[in-house]
């Protein structure tokens, strides 16, 4: 009887050992996972264009200033309505009012200003789908120079109102481009594509088309290039068979 229950015994060691080993040796051998990044991108045009311009007066006396400011605002809106802008799409915002004065100094010390006169400004914005027009409008604005108007003007910015259908979009191209890398990850190494594991979404950018403008870790966003290329990443992960 002795005998008998010292057998079991080691055969319930021996099947232990066996059972513990191999739940060891699954643990360090994890599952084999497939990881791959895919591009999608896009060439557009966009669809929205952004101008702004600055017209400013300059008097000693204040109501003066401001009487020259508005006879210049009337030019201004008179001039882009007649280039074919519709009045909805100006936008002038408020009048900027700065005392201008000059340093005076007596033997190398300061010792005060002096008053010159009240510079007086206002900006102008116009936003329009009509991105042709208002670029035509834009080149031609030292027109009103020969009006009497100091009017400045910065270069227009560009935007597309449909980004959100765009990013869709290349969202579905960079996901189909990492499975067909994912997939030929497998095959060359003799195995097949098993179940999607996560799907990560990397940054997207907007940059110029033909440009080399550098790609930046929180995205980049062009509005000065009217022709665009925008991208985003996709990183899945797949369990290998």
């Amino acid at each position: 009887m002795k005998h008998l229950n010292a057998i079991i015994f080691a055969v319930a060691i021996v099947l232990a050992a066996y059972f513990l080993g191999n739940a060891y040796v699954q643990r360090s051998s994890p599952a084999r996972v497939i990881s791959v990044t895919g591009l999608g991108n896009e060439n557009f045009t966009s669809d929205l264009i952004v101008w702004d311009g600055r017209f400013v007066a300059f008097n000693t006396v204040l109501k003066t200033a401001f009487e020259q400011l508005n006879r210049d605002k009337e030019i201004v809106k008179d001039y882009l309505e007649s280039k074919g802008i519709k009045e909805e799409n100006i936008i002038f915002n408020s009048v900027q009012t700065i005392e201008q004065r000059d340093n005076k100094y007596e033997n190398g010390n300061f010792v005060g200003t002096i008053f010159r006169g009240y510079e007086l400004s206002q900006s102008v914005q116009i936003e329009s789908n009509d991105v042709a027009l208002i670029e035509k409008v834009s080149r031609e604005i030292t027109e009103l120079l020969n009006k009497g108007v100091q009017f400045n003007s910065s270069p227009p910015r560009y935007y597309y109102t449909k980004l959100s259908d765009l990013k869709i979009k290349m969202i579905s191209k960079a996901t189909e481009d990492a499975r067909i890398r994912a997939e030929k990850i497998a095959e060359n190494s003799g195995g097949a594509l098993g179940d999607l594991i996560s799907a990560r979404m990397g940054v997207f950018q907007i940059t110029g088309q033909n440009s080399d403008e550098d790609y930046s870790w929180g995205g980049a966003y062009n509005t000065s290039a009217k022709k665009k290329t925008a991208s985003i990443t996709m990183r899945l992960e797949y369990k290998a068979k």
